[in-house]
């Protein structure tokens, strides 16, 4: 009965001092400069670390840094087919021709444009993360010990408060939600409705020891529009949240997530799908239309790319989003990868195991930049539109653009991408008196 009567006391001990240190302070939106204290402690001795990985990489030893794999290990140049084919000057087929497509073929096994877009950063420089950078060997005594040292700290302080204040924010949530969705509908109840989701997405970022700066604020979505961004973790709704209110788009789920979506759906109007409806897009386009045309709801927030790309690139926007008329307010958000990996694998990892590796990270350090609303053009149908905005983005956030589907993320290639080349060969062919 003693121990169980200690292990209580501390409990009470420890929930008094989160709630009143950080779940209040964080719910009013004023901080105590304790998340500030610790990002400083933290920059100075990742500093640190790198320092001492440098000098051990000088030392005669194997090499420690490597070029990250984001960056490439094949030089790729980007010039046109009848560049690289130099036999435009004659008539007939050469067998060397097929050189070009062997090797383009070579570079797409060694390392293609889509696959390394779903797999985690390589860091050039370890961050005290076994998980961030396998070409970390051991350099010193010193640099072990504080390794070790952040194990402890990671997984027996940080990991228990961030589970707490993680338990704390959804519990609220659901509570908070539940309670105001039983209210009339009114312009008291939309009031309290945005209260709770900023309350409850600040305390979240909290659980995540997130650190986030927004830019251009003047450019904030507002209601009857249509926030794009692109996605890097599921985490990046509670990143926007955290500075606005938006009207979710997304399939309903089961478990957890499912309880979730049916407390808040009756307090803000979220636009939550069956599985057999998101596969009818004519009736998904309809209700977001209905969505759109009253100037009155919050803006709606969607994920063109359609699946969690790893924070160095945007991939192709659907186009149904811009199909569906209004303004678009495009946002850009770029995670720091020193401070934790937020790229969500999901053909890798379920989403509990994300959410330990996230809890385990060191902080989650982000930009999100709030860009000039964008209509569609006169003449612009909706794809061009898509990528008229996926580039804005890409420019904005300093991703690297591309223009295949994240769908390539479960499904195999087209037969029409490979037919693609096939079709610019023949037509140079033709062009060049080869044919016909």
């Amino acid at each position: 009965e003693d121990v169980g009567s200690a292990v209580a006391r501390v409990g009470a001990v420890w929930l008094a001092l989160v709630l009143a240190l950080i779940v209040l302070p964080s719910a009013l939106g004023v901080s105590l400069g304790i998340s500030e204290a610790y990002m400083w402690v933290l920059v100075k001795t990742l500093e640190w670390a790198t320092i001492r990985i440098e000098k051990g990489v000088k030392k005669p030893r194997p090499q420690m840094l490597k070029t990250p794999t984001a960056n490439g290990i094949i030089e790729r140049d980007e010039t046109p087919m009848e560049k690289e084919i130099a036999r435009l000057h004659r008539v007939d087929f050469e067998f060397s021709d097929i050189f070009y497509f062997c090797r383009k073929g070579f570079e797409a096994i060694v390392e293609d444009e889509v696959t390394q877009r779903f797999s985690s950063e390589e860091l050039v420089s370890w961050n005290l993360l076994t998980r961030t950078n396998v070409n970390f060997h051991y350099i010193s005594l010193r640099l072990t010990v504080v390794w070790v040292i952040g194990v402890i700290v990671r997984y027996c302080f940080l990991l228990p408060l961030r589970f707490t204040l993680a338990a704390i924010g959804i519990t609220s949530m659901i509570v908070g939600t539940t309670m105001v969705g039983q209210l009339p509908n009114s312009s008291v109840k939309n009031y309290l409705s945005e209260v709770v989701h900023l309350t409850c997405s600040r305390i979240l970022v909290r659980a995540l020891s997130g650190t986030i700066h927004y830019h251009n604020k003047e450019n904030k979505p507002r209601k009857g529009g249509i926030c794009v961004a692109n996605h890097t973790s599921p985490i990046d709704t509670i990143i926007l949240t955290n500075d606005g209110c938006y009207a979710m788009v997304g399939q309903v789920h089961g478990g957890l997530m499912g309880v979730i979506q049916r407390a808040t759906v009756k307090a803000c109007p979220h636009v939550w799908f069956e599985r057999s409806e998101i596969k009818d897009r004519h009736l998904v386009t309809k209700r977001l239309r209905e969505h759109v045309a009253d100037k009155s709801k919050l803006p709606i927030l969607i994920f063109p790319e359609g699946t969690c790309i790893n924070n160095t690139s945007v991939m192709m926007f659907k186009k149904g989003s811009f199909e569906i008329g209004g303004t678009i307010y495009p946002v850009a958000i770029k995670y720091d990868p020193q401070f934790g990996d937020a790229f969500w694998n999901s053909s890798k990892y379920n989403i509990v195991s994300y959410l330990l590796r996230i809890m385990t990270s060191w902080a989650i350090v982000c930009n999100v930049w709030y860009m000039p609303p964008m209509v569609r053009k006169e003449g612009e149908d909706a794809v061009q539109f898509a990528n008229r905005v996926k580039s804005a983005i890409a420019l904005q956030g300093g991703l690297t653009e591309l223009p295949w589907d994240g769908g390539l993320k479960r499904a195999k290639v087209k037969d029409t991408f490979k037919e693609e080349q096939q079709k610019n060969y023949s037509k140079m062919l033709v062009r060049n008196g080869s044919v016909g």
